[in-house]
């Protein structure tokens, strides 16, 4: 989602599927990957190139794609067995009322959905999912993420005070900025510490890649 520091997970429609239903899926769509004793389809590409287009107007290549979707597989398998729980109804409503507003109209948000081929279902299906991702990593690494003072007045000199004066604005006190900084700090060591542990837990997965790497 727009502006979310977690991209590595942004988005994935990662399904259980029954063996006699799988059967017939395969003759309409494709496995791009097994990952241990699960397969990704072909479909789950598609979705999430689609959101990608939907977001950004682009998107990664397929290859790129399959790669989010095994980091993915991976936090939703830990999750799970963990009994992490979903996001609550209100939480995908609050999540998909700050998706619409991004693209300034509701216009502009329902020409970018069209075109990008996404149903207003599996928009919030993505969105659950990514706030599932992002929920459990923040609850998995925050609490050893540690920020001193002299980070954040760093931070607040090479980031935050040129930002503003680019825009021709007076930057924020400090003080005023800190909390923000402060979680920004906090943000950027999740994702370090979330992409070490899917490095080293990809590096222990069986995986078996179908798709073809040249895929655009």
């Amino acid at each position: 989602m727009r502006g979310l520091t977690i991209r590595v997970l942004s988005v994935s429609l990662l399904m259980t599927i029954l063996p006699a239903f799988l059967a017939s899926q395969e003759i309409v769509d494709g496995i791009a990957a097994r990952v241990e004793n699960d397969i990704l389809l072909l479909s789950d590409i598609r979705t999430l190139s689609r959101y990608q287009q939907f977001l950004d107007g682009k998107a990664e290549p397929d290859s790129q794609i399959l790669d989010r979707l095994i980091d993915q597989w991976v936090v939703r398998t830990e999750a799970d067995v963990s009994l992490f729980p979903h996001p609550f109804d209100t939480e995908i409503e609050r999540e998909l009322e700050r998706l619409r507003k991004s693209f300034g109209s509701a216009e502009q948000y329902e020409a970018r959905r069209k075109q990008s081929g996404l149903s207003e279902a599996e928009v919030r299906t993505v969105v659950a999912s990514q706030l599932y991702f992002s929920n459990y990593l923040d609850s998995r690494f925050r609490p050893s993420v540690q920020v001193d003072s002299k980070a954040i007045e760093d931070f607040y000199a090479s980031t935050i005070v040129p930002q503003a004066k680019a825009r021709g604005q007076e930057p924020p006190t400090l003080d005023a900025a800190h909390d923000l900084v402060q979680e920004a700090l906090i943000q950027r060591g999740i994702n370090e510490q979330a992409e070490k542990w899917l490095k080293e837990s990809r590096e222990r997965l069986h995986v078996e890649i179908l798709l073809d790497r040249g895929s655009k």
